[in-house]
């Protein structure tokens, strides 16, 4: 797929911290304008997933038994300081295809009286329950983050659901709230973000988007707003460019019965299921096709949106990306159900363009999850007993975060090629924005491994004086971060942007990710 011109968004500022490749032999003017429609970049598009899946919940933020690690309950606080640094919004719970086998009434009350269940989707493990509904909701407390549940369509009930709003949402004297008082919470939690279901097309049902259109409508009517707690009610939307989806959710249900819709798309280095590739020792030919994949999120995401558009022209209706990341083989000798794997740089990158592909999509895009926060897929947080690392998409959060809640400034430019084997595809994404103290930032993404390119900007509108940054960066894009050395990838202080006259000049270096700031 080519994308020409396709990175909206303002100025730019590149340098370089370290050693770098030879001088880049192309100039990329970029146009910025501030002056159009003001749009906000939510901060939900930063949103994590965590999913009984794997050690994302068991062994990543619920702590084994014994394990010694700085703890609140069984809850890691080594993880939770990590995440609470990047100012995630949003966390959803409990999937996935987990939450559509999941009943929440297992999950509350004394943990020895919780019955076990088996865990069918992911390697038929013994789910014990000891990490329920009040557990998942002071993580979120501890977090500083707004609760995202997924509600089970596909193996529970209507009364099932509206039974969990009840014991959440209401402060009346009800059995189901006097059983949360009970379990040690006197007042509502007000839980707003509920998913209808999950991929209710595949897991969660293998319904078709006629049916499924028909079924939510009937479990949208038993979620009710109970006092101070409006629901944003979410459809269960399209696997990757399954456009019919889409559209029989905007006609069947209508724009007036959901607050969003959600897609779902993964990144996969070979683009075949059942063979994805490795996550690291990958060469540059598997490289240039993962990157391939990714870019297919912006024409996924611009389809989806016009047949929104459609049926919601004045776009009420919010676009929730809640799983995207790049998912490769299991590392050699872990469960294959656990879908752990290692994260490099070429992750980085692909996090990096995903997010700028939302940011500049944010008219639409109003929330995204990564999948997921902790030891699964592409996670943020590796942990491996009392040992945690940040990885390299971490790093990638961490420098992006200043785009939260910030105004869209639209760039205009076309991308220099990356060219492989007689294949080529843009080496050059980008977004920006400006906050509310009136700062500047420009995130940039450079997929080529081997080339610098030359970056001129003009920011008309902005009064500016200095340019500082931060650069992401290795010297192989298959570098990860282990826990013997997790400080092999991080971002350091970047130096090479310049105020030339009127313009921004920067080297953006080979296979990075930059994010300045100018004011």
């Amino acid at each position: 797929m080519r994308l020409k011109t396709i990175f909206q968004q303002l100025p730019l500022a590149v340098a370089l911290a370290g050693a770098l490749p030879a001088l880049a032999q192309t100039t990329v003017p970029i146009t910025m304008r501030a002056d159009g429609p003001k749009t906000l970049i939510s901060k939900d598009i930063y949103g994590q997933f965590a999913e009984h899946l794997g050690r994302c919940i068991y062994g990543g933020f619920w702590a084994e038994p014994g394990l010694s690690v700085p703890q609140q309950g069984r809850i890691r606080l080594d993880v939770v300081e990590a995440l609470r640094k990047i100012h995630v919004p949003n966390l959803r719970w409990p999937g996935g295809c987990f939450a559509d086998t999941y009943h929440w009434h297992d999950g509350v009350g004394p943990a020895a009286q919780r019955p076990k269940m088996l865990n069918l989707w992911w390697g038929n493990t013994l789910e014990d329950n000891s990490f329920g509904t009040h557990e998942f909701l002071e993580l979120c407390g501890l977090l500083g983050t707004e609760p995202y549940l997924a509600a089970n369509v596909g193996s529970g009930t209507v009364q099932e659901m509206a039974g969990w709003m009840e014991y959440l949402n209401s402060d009346e004297d009800t059995p189901l709230v006097r059983e949360r008082r009970q379990n040690g919470h006197p007042a509502p939690y007000k839980v707003a973000m509920w998913g209808i279901g999950n991929e209710s097309w595949g897991c969660g049902g293998n319904m078709t988007p006629e049916y499924y259109a028909d079924v939510y409508k009937r479990y949208a009517t038993f979620a009710h707003d109970y006092p101070g707690t409006p629901l944003k009610r979410i459809v269960s939307g399209a696997n990757a460019d399954d456009v019919h989806w889409t559209e029989t959710c905007m006609k069947n249900i209508g724009p007036g019965r959901m607050w969003g819709l959600t897609l779902h798309y993964y990144t996969l280095p070979t683009g075949d299921w059942s063979h994805k590739g490795p996550a690291t020792g990958f060469d540059e030919a598997q490289y240039f096709n993962t990157l391939r994949n990714c870019l297919k999120m912006e024409a996924i995401v611009a389809r989806h949106s016009a047949i929104m558009d459609r049926y919601d022209p004045e776009k009420k209706v919010a676009l929730l990306v809640d799983e995207w990341g790049v998912w490769t083989d299991v590392e050699p000798g872990t469960n294959p159900g656990f879908l752990y794997q290692q994260n490099s740089l070429r992750d980085a990158l692909v996090a990096g363009t995903t997010l700028n592909i939302f940011n500049n999509h944010a008219d639409r895009v109003r929330g995204a999850n990564l999948a997921q926060a902790v030891n699964v897929l592409q996670a943020l947080v590796l942990t491996d007993k009392e040992k945690m690392l940040l990885t390299p998409t971490y790093h990638v959060f961490d420098l992006y975060q200043v785009h939260q809640d910030a105004t869209l400034l639209p760039l205009q430019f076309s991308s220099p090629d990356y060219v492989l084997n007689g294949e080529k595809i843009p080496a050059l994404n980008a977004s920006a924005s400006r906050d509310k103290n009136g700062l500047v930032h420009i995130s940039l993404v450079n997929l080529d491994p081997s080339h610098a390119f030359q970056l001129e900007t003009a920011l008309p509108g902005v009064s500016w004086k200095t340019v500082t940054g931060r650069v992401l960066t290795s010297a192989k894009v298959s570098d990860y971060n282990t826990f013997d050395k997790p400080g092999n990838i991080q971002p350091a202080a970047f130096t090479g942007a310049k105020k030339r006259g009127d313009k921004l000049a920067v080297e953006l270096p080979a296979k990075s990710v930059l994010v300045l700031e100018v004011r």
